[in-house]
């Protein structure tokens, strides 16, 4: 495929993606019988094995747009992907802590990538499937996370109702605004993935460190944000470990329930 630079025989149909491509090697750490790293620009791809379970971590850079190449073209080259984004965010919540983990239920669709496919009233919903194991996961390595709605912005600053000199956005209240819908947390691609996602009839989820605390205008340090991140990781893949087992007992029913156990 023309962005993403590779085929259908490098890609597995359990997908991580991540934003920053640094995010990739430290992923393809955890995995065995890893194939070389393939790539074009942003979208660089390892896959391997995880637990027995074929893998693939890739990055897709910033943004929705990046996003929408992404899914798009993996779709062309994989039959039925499922997909979990593992990416980093902002909290918008007084309770929510530099270094917890958000799971989007769904995503508020404040970009336009996402328009030029469904309405704007077209809900950004994670895929309950995706949803479960990645709570299932988070709650089996013990760490504190959160479950709620994304904000999914077309940019960083103006976007998000950062003020910078030399530029004012127009909505500076918007944290404010956001905060009192119960939103928990601003990020960059989980409503383009989600739309898309449930477009083609395909699971998808997102699970980010926070990295920025916007009610209190901190930032993560360095060690923390390691640590965060690589606890985001381990979630991600542990999820498809359990997506795996769910796909197992659901045999020829359209839908894994509860019952069937993982």
């Amino acid at each position: 495929m023309y962005h993403i630079g590779i085929g259908p025989k490098d890609i597995a149909p359990y997908i991580l993606l991540f934003g920053d491509p640094a995010r990739v090697d430290r992923a393809a750490a955890l995995l065995d019988d890893k194939k070389p790293k393939k790539g074009y620009r942003d979208f660089l791809t390892v896959t391997g094995k995880y637990k027995g379970i074929p893998v693939s971590v890739m990055s897709t850079g910033v943004g929705t747009d990046n996003t929408e190449i992404a899914v798009v073209e993996l779709s062309q080259i994989v039959k039925n992907p499922t997909f979990i984004r593992v990416g980093s965010t902002g909290a918008l919540k007084k309770n929510i802590k530099l270094g917890d983990l958000i799971i989007s239920s769904g995503a508020l669709r404040l970009e336009n990538t996402s328009t030029f496919f469904v309405f704007k009233g077209f809900p950004a919903v994670a895929h309950h499937e995706v949803v479960t194991a990645l709570l299932e996961a988070s709650s089996r390595q013990k760490t504190t996370y959160h479950l709620g709605i994304t904000a999914s912005c077309s940019g960083f600053y103006g976007a998000q109702g950062r003020v910078t000199p030399h530029f004012k956005p127009l909505d500076t209240e918007l944290p404010d605004k956001l905060e009192t819908m119960n939103v928990l947390n601003f990020e960059m691609e989980s409503s383009t993935l989600f739309s898309l996602s449930s477009m083609a009839g395909y699971r998808a989820g997102t699970i980010c460190a926070v990295y920025a605390q916007r009610y209190e205008n901190k930032f993560i340090d360095t060690e923390t944000m390691k640590k965060a991140e690589m606890n985001a990781i381990k979630i991600g893949l542990n999820a498809v470990e359990i997506l795996h087992k769910m796909d197992k007992k659901r045999g020829k029913n359209a839908h894994w329930l509860p019952s069937m156990g993982i």
